[in-house]
């Protein structure tokens, strides 16, 4: 299976490094084709220019100042997203790339009279691995959005019939060492079924 996975820390020391070096190395381990992709490592750059913004809905020309991304998003059978939970939300570099890549034409159709329909149905499988400074509850008490644009926006523009895995490390500030360990093992676990 060809598996896209989007990293986004800029920090190679972090935590979600590690997570992101297990999700690689055990998705290799089991035989996967793995495009890496590493945002901050690639200069990805997150803002929408007004040119973009004024291209969006022409699928003539909106992939073009991202299309080696569109390329790699199109290619995908799968996709895992590991990052940091940032103020409730993604971190600038990984939203940024879901508006400027899942664009008109790419991961979502619009008509003639404004109906949506999602259009990467080749994507069987979605997962996200993320770390939370603080704790589920008060993600929770959020409606936790990182949550909720994975299991349900990004979820809906993919086979509807795919598995979607959502692992969460709530409350990074207290984490102790063995704790961190079993999350890694966890993430091994569950990507070793893939």
């Amino acid at each position: 299976m060809r598996i896209f996975v989007l990293f986004a820390h800029p920090v190679e020391t972090s935590f979600g490094a590690a997570l992101h070096a297990q999700v690689v190395a055990t998705l290799r381990a089991r035989g996967h084709d793995v495009d890496d992709c590493d945002l901050n490592a690639e200069g990805f750059d997150p803002v929408m220019s007004r040119q973009d913004r004024l291209d969006y809905h022409n699928k003539a020309v909106n992939r073009r100042r991202v299309a080696p991304y569109v390329d790699r998003l199109l290619a995908a059978e799968a996709l895992v997203l590991v990052f940091p939970v940032w103020n409730y939300g993604f971190p600038a570099i990984l939203k940024g790339f879901v508006d400027r890549v899942f664009l008109p034409g790419v991961s979502f159709e619009i008509s003639a009279d404004g109906a949506y329909k999602p259009d990467l149905r080749k994507v069987k499988k979605l997962a996200a691995v993320c770390t939370y400074g603080g704790a589920r509850w008060t993600a929770m008490l959020m409606s936790d959005p990182p949550r909720r644009v994975v299991k349900r926006s990004l979820r809906s523009l993919i086979d509807p019939h795919a598995s979607c895995d959502y692992l969460a490390h709530y409350d990074m500030n207290h984490t102790k060492p063995e704790r961190r360990a079993r999350f890694l093992g966890q993430v091994r676990r569950v990507f070793e079924a893939w």
